[in-house]
């Protein structure tokens, strides 16, 4: 498995000094003394929430960060997961009461990069409260995104070699949590790293059947950018210019990666799960040529029982259907 630079410790600028205190009785005092969380009702309810369980308390976005923590912490703490099913990371967003929840966590697991755009006030706001943040994007090497959009490239999660350089950090910075099971944590992040390596094996072959003529890749929007560079494939482009769903194509944009799908036949395109594929039913009409599009899950998973209701199985599909759709 192809290496990556990267930085595993929790990013100092981001993630405020400990705080005074160790075990439950300290938790309890973080949770519960006026002034330490939001006032009022939010505050009561906060404090009535984390009575519920003496374990610590992470919090996390994603879904697909959400999934991960939740195999490295097992039964050490209790994961929150603010990132609905099916959601867009870009645009989703979440109540005051779990607003109130990240004021009062042990731990705030998020993507960074400037994926979650609606939420990322309230990580501000937890983090000038005083705590402790685990952002992603600070333990890999990020790349930026190619062409058109600008700025680095926050889905990472495509490349699984990077992965394992995001379930280092989150091993150190979970077992740096007051009263958790550092044993635990520790076996389970080496299981993981484990099923990492199998998944990035299972992809290299998958993909080694696809003649490079057909190593091009377009989505709706900038998504493939760590997976090509980790498989060498060719993100030929994408139907939204940029790296978020927020904005919108403009009918320049369509008729010029039209016209690089024609000069690149390519026999394939992928639509996101969190998105529809109206666009890309345009794009493959305004090509004029016989493209397939085929549904992809690449920044959300699924309910429980679905096709991608973990990232190890997210990453499963999404090879198979784009092995299948680029293979002669």
């Amino acid at each position: 498995m192809t290496a990556h630079p990267g930085h595993n410790d929790v990013n100092s600028s981001q993630s405020a000094p400990k705080r005074a205190g160790s075990g439950k009785s300290a938790r309890f005092w973080r949770r519960c003394v006026p002034g330490v969380v939001v006032v009022g009702a939010l505050a009561a309810s906060g404090c009535a929430s984390a009575g519920a369980s003496d374990r610590p308390q992470v919090v996390v976005t994603t879904n697909i960060l959400g999934d991960v923590t939740s195999e490295l912490v097992g039964d050490a703490a209790d994961v929150t997961t603010l990132m609905k099913p099916n959601a867009d990371p870009h645009s989703f967003e979440i109540s005051a009461q779990e607003a109130s929840r990240l004021q009062t966590a042990d731990l705030v697991v998020s993507n960074g990069l400037g994926l979650e755009e609606g939420v990322e006030q309230h990580l501000v706001s937890a983090a000038d409260a005083g705590v402790t943040r685990f952002v992603a994007g600070d333990a890999i090497d990020v790349v930026p995104y190619a062409d058109e959009a600008s700025g680095p490239d926050p889905h990472f999660w495509t490349d699984p070699a990077r992965m394992v350089d995001v379930v280092d950090g989150l091993e150190e910075a979970l077992v740096e949590i007051d009263g958790i099971d550092r044993a635990a944590v520790e076996r389970a992040a080496d299981d993981y790293r484990d099923e990492l390596a199998a998944l990035d094996a299972e992809m290299t072959d998958a993909f080694a059947a696809i003649p490079d003529e057909r190593r091009a890749l377009v989505t709706n929007h900038h998504v493939f950018g760590y997976l090509a560079e980790r498989f060498d494939f060719e993100v030929v482009g994408a139907a939204i210019p940029g790296g978020t769903t927020l904005a919108s194509p403009s009918a320049a944009d369509l008729e010029e990666l039209a016209t690089a799908v024609e000069e690149h036949g390519v026999p394939a395109i992928f639509a996101e799960s969190s998105q529809p594929d109206r666009l890309m039913q345009v794009l493959s009409s305004e090509a004029g040529v016989d493209v397939e599009v085929i549904e992809l899950f690449t920044e959300s998973l699924t309910e429980p029982g679905g096709d991608a209701d973990t990232y190890l199985t997210m990453m499963r599909e999404n090879t198979e259907r784009i092995a299948a759709g680029l293979t002669p």
